[in-house]
């Protein structure tokens, strides 16, 4: 008896069972695009998945198989969610219809025996059964099983802020993540070392740099002239103390510096915005249209930028950005945050806006939940994207806003074409 359904197995799963999902009331999903929507092999924007390793059995007799989160989670991201059951229905086999103790061990155990078969091969796998393609990892490198073309790398920028120490542990762990450990001399000298690295990573196969800035400063980065930058660097230097204010001005001046000089070497730009991973985050400090001054500016128009996670809960004011030629948008983090009905609206809202420039995206992230983890956040995630996205290119053709034809288009763009051609992937 196999332990897993394949990805054609799960389809047809879906579909016949897609009444039972969180859908629309008032609209019946359109079976026939649905089932063409499932075969699209997507291309993830946004994920933080994990490489290859070797589990010890051992893991296995946790006594807490659904692991625990580092706080109370929204609804969908709990580790009690009944939608995970599905997921492990069709990773690992699981036979049950509950999340007791003993049956919960038991599909990790099985989880753990198809991670030891798959060996590095595993990542792959886990993709497979999402019908996903290629996917975009942040992470600070790559590891066993996640070779380009199918994982391109994404690393962090943020480190390059902060170019001197901090008593905050954030920032030193940004600092460490590129490398910085030790004072430059001057700012000229500093942003020689910037354009090294950009260019390092162009060369180690990265195709973006990511910047999560919103969890440690609101987004408004202000036009700073290069003598006002080293005014403060010099200021610094000499004193070793910057105002908060002074350290805000350099900052501005580095993350434009840094946002031209990734166009210049090919380097897409992610930002995130709108809601982030921790309850006392400042949601208000990562609305996109704080972005708006930097999208408007005439030295960044050969950057290309992206709007991660679509910035909700400023999802309208993220697709408003959308009409900047340079600004496009994922809606990662929605994917499993929210309900299908209300990732469709926001779908449907950028569709009928800027559909060439919406990119799909997981977020899928690791967490000490082993049957929460990365692996079943991008199979839930995935689900619901999909099921999202044929309940909003529904509506549209129910009310005569596109044809059949288009909405299948529509769909492979967002799913797969727009980011095939953001990234330059026609070529692989």
């Amino acid at each position: 008896m196999k332990r897993h359904i394949s990805y054609r197995g799960w389809l047809l799963l879906t579909i016949l069972s897609f009444p039972l999902h969180s859908v629309s009331s008032q609209t019946s999903v359109d079976r026939d695009l649905l089932v063409a929507i499932q075969k699209i092999k997507a291309v993830d924007n946004h994920a933080h998945v994990l490489p290859a390793r070797s589990p010890d059995p051992a893991e296995g007799e946790r006594p807490d198989p659904l692991g625990k989160t580092p706080f109370e989670y929204p609804v969908r991201l709990r580790v009690t969610n009944p939608e995970y059951l599905e997921a492990w229905r069709d990773l690992y086999g699981y036979r049950h219809h509950d999340m007791t103790m003993d049956h919960a061990r038991e599909a990790l155990k099985a989880k753990l025996r198809i991670m030891k078969e798959k060996g590095t091969d595993y990542p792959s796998w886990v993709l497979d059964q999402a019908g996903i393609d290629i996917i975009l990892v942040n992470m600070p490198s790559l590891g066993p099983g996640q070779n380009a073309p199918r994982f391109l790398w994404v690393p962090q920028a943020d480190g390059f802020l902060f170019p001197f120490a901090s008593e905050e542990e954030r920032i030193n762990w940004f600092r460490k993540e590129v490398g910085l450990d030790s004072l430059p001399t001057s700012l000229n000298e500093y942003m020689d070392t910037i354009r090294k690295r950009l260019v390092q990573w162009k060369k180690a196969g990265a195709v973006a740099i990511k910047f999560a800035i919103a969890y440690v400063r609101p987004l408004d980065f202000a036009q700073v002239s290069d003598e006002e930058a080293n005014r403060v660097f010099e200021h610094y230097r000499l004193d070793g103390k910057l105002s908060a204010n002074e350290y805000k001005t350099l900052q501005d001046f580095l993350f434009r510096f840094m946002a031209r000089e990734a166009g210049r070497e090919g380097l897409i730009v992610h930002i995130h915005t709108g809601i982030g991973a921790e309850p006392y985050f400042n949601v208000s400090g990562s609305n996109p249209m704080l972005l708006e001054t930097m999208f408007n500016d005439p030295t960044l128009r050969q950057t290309n930028f992206v709007i991660v996670h679509g910035g909700w809960p400023f999802e309208r004011e993220a697709g408003v950005m959308l009409i900047k030629p340079n600004v496009y948008a994922d809606f990662s983090a929605q994917t499993f945050l929210r309900s299908t009905e209300a990732l469709s609206d926001v779908l449907r809202g950028w569709l009928e806006w800027y559909p060439e420039k919406i990119l799909f995206g997981t977020d899928s992230y690791p967490d000490d939940t082993p049957l929460a983890n990365w692996e079943e956040k991008l199979w839930l995630a995935t689900r619901t994207s999909r099921e999202a996205l044929a309940l909003a290119l529904t509506r549209m053709m129910k009310g005569d806003k596109i044809t059949r034809q288009r909405a299948e288009e529509l769909a492979r763009m967002v799913l797969r074409d727009n980011a095939a051609k953001l990234y330059g992937l026609e070529k692989h």
